[in-house]
């Protein structure tokens, strides 16, 4: 299983946003860390709730729309 790290891109696979992709933007603590993704907004999130991908981007900037987009990129 991929390590859960910064810049390592997810899917959601519990709460409304089950099935989303997202990306990993902060290691909060052992349970959770912070995501952002394009339908999902910058939050919290239950490192339980999210199923780790081999795909990573670089985290280049606090820029929110910024990652979204290069989150887009990774993905399309």
């Amino acid at each position: 299983m991929p390590a859960i790290e910064v810049g390592r891109i997810c899917i959601k696979i519990a709460g409304r946003e089950a099935g989303e992709k997202c990306v990993i933007i902060e290691i909060i603590d052992d349970k959770f860390v912070e995501i952002v993704g394009d339908s999902i907004k910058n939050r919290r999130c239950n490192i339980k709730h999210l199923e780790p991908v081999d795909q990573t981007i670089e985290i280049k900037s606090e820029d929110i729309e910024q990652i979204k987009k290069d989150l887009q990129a990774a993905i399309a």
